[in-house]
């Protein structure tokens, strides 16, 4: 059973709390089926080529079929020539939307926080709040978890807090309705407050 790590106001490890049993029975391919969509929701899906039958123009054949001692064209606006049609390239009429359903979100989640605790890289304190919006102050926090980039996760996020972490590059964060699978696994370390993860966990 994998164990969160609790820490004090000082951000000092104090304690832990095991997560929930079935978290560490859930297949892994939920979680890769979860980022899956997620990245394919992102795409801008703007790259797009004409191809033959909407480049304007070429109706006229250039020249003559014979005689002339070059190779034959019938059209100015194939792929070969320069102002022409794009050969296979990409449109954009592709959907990439890949549905995946309320539970399969519910069980990647559970399984990326499963796979954070296991490598001592899920946080829990009472409370995250930097009252004085500075992000210097944002910075001890992150300093004092001697982590590479970390995902903070508050029950209800305050302005105070959004503004002094929303200029660290390694720090990303969200309330406790926002979190998800591809947050969690992408950031090194985790931080949520206890009320924020009885709601996760309570859900479950």
């Amino acid at each position: 059973m994998s164990k969160v790590l609790v820490l004090n106001e000082k951000f000092e490890k104090s304690g832990e709390l095991a997560l929930p049993a079935e978290f560490a029975e859930v297949n892994p391919h939920n979680l890769y089926l979860y980022v899956k969509s997620y990245l394919a929701s992102m795409r801008a899906n703007t790259a797009h080529t004409k191809s033959r039958a909407f480049v304007s123009g070429g109706g006229k054949k250039p020249w003559r079929q014979k005689g002339r001692g070059g190779a034959r064209a019938g059209s100015t606006r194939t792929n070969v020539w320069v102002g022409g049609a794009v050969a296979f390239g990409p449109t954009n009429n592709k959907n990439y939307f890949q549905k995946v359903n309320k539970k399969q979100k519910r069980l990647a989640l559970e399984f990326a926080l499963n796979e954070k605790a296991a490598a001592n890289k899920l946080f829990t304190v009472d409370s995250i709040a930097i009252e004085s919006g500075k992000t210097k102050d944002a910075a001890k926090v992150i300093k004092a978890l001697n982590v590479r980039d970390v995902l903070v996760v508050k029950d209800l996020l305050d302005d105070k807090t959004l503004l002094a972490f929303r200029n660290l590059a390694n720090c990303y964060v969200v309330d406790a309705s926002e979190v998800n699978a591809y947050l969690v696994a992408t950031y090194s370390a985790v931080i949520i407050e206890k009320a924020a993860l009885q709601t996760i966990t309570k859900e479950g």
